[in-house]
């Protein structure tokens, strides 16, 4: 569960940790690095809402937990495939795609969370879910610099061709979180099987417009997480 979202945070940040080798190889300025972020973000202001509703109406959690992370793999694997032929508009559609999974998929994660733990447990959980997440970004931070440099002497120059393929590597870390997804959604089905019960089933009706009804604190909680989004991600961004 803990690793549910490791890949994802892994290559979210690798246009970060190869900031100088993009620009270069690419021959961006720095606003259209920049827009490898902007098309992850994007989708998210409301996928994440409608992922959520997803989970609980539609999918089901473990069905949608193996689609969210689909969509990473496939998303990085595009997303590799742009740098690889020098098509900075495939790496931006990758990037989308990224980022439709994303997002998702960490509201999947609190929701197993929420289904496997109660009480106690559950923010020891969610916290050993987010030490696991940041620890993915802070390897890829610390590691991706020197992947690109053993790729470049492999293949014999650096370049757009050494950049596809240090991305194409840093998606391993995608199909990792994708067999997590697999194991996990039949450990799940096996634990509902034995204690015979559904997990994550509730008889309550969720309707899209009951965010009219959400409380002020939650409000507030989002506008400081807006707040400290703004303020750290885009220096990340620009390392």
């Amino acid at each position: 569960m803990c690793f549910l979202g490791f890949g994802s945070y892994f290559c979210y940040d690798n246009p970060a940790a190869l900031q100088t080798q993009v620009i270069q190889d690419l021959n961006l300025n720095t606003a259209k690095f920049m827009q490898l972020y902007a098309w992850y973000s994007w989708p998210n202001v409301v996928l994440c809402f409608f992922g959520g509703f997803l989970l609980d109406r539609v999918f089901g959690i473990r069905l949608g937990t193996i689609i969210f992370s689909l969509f990473v793999c496939v998303g990085q694997v595009i997303f590799a495939a742009g740098a690889w032929t020098n098509h900075f508009w495939l790496m931006e559609a990758g990037r989308f795609v990224f980022g439709i999974g994303g997002e998702s998929l960490a509201v999947a994660q609190n929701t197993y969370a929420v289904n496997w733990f109660k009480g106690k447990e559950l923010n020891l959980v969610f916290g050993l879910q987010l030490s696991m997440a940041r620890l993915g970004s802070t390897v890829n931070m610390n590691i991706m610099g020197w992947v690109y440099s053993k790729v470049a002497l492999a293949v014999g120059s650096s370049g757009h061709t050494a950049l596809g393929v240090s991305l194409m590597i840093a998606g391993g870390t995608c199909v990792f979180s994708l067999i997590c997804a697999l194991v996990l959604a039949f450990l799940d089905k096996r634990a509902e099987r034995i204690l015979q019960k559904e997990q994550g089933k509730t008889d309550e009706v969720i309707r899209l417009t009951d965010v009219k009804d959400f409380p002020l604190t939650l409000w507030l909680i989002v506008a400081i997480c807006v707040c400290y989004y703004v303020a750290i991600f885009p220096f990340i961004g620009l390392g």
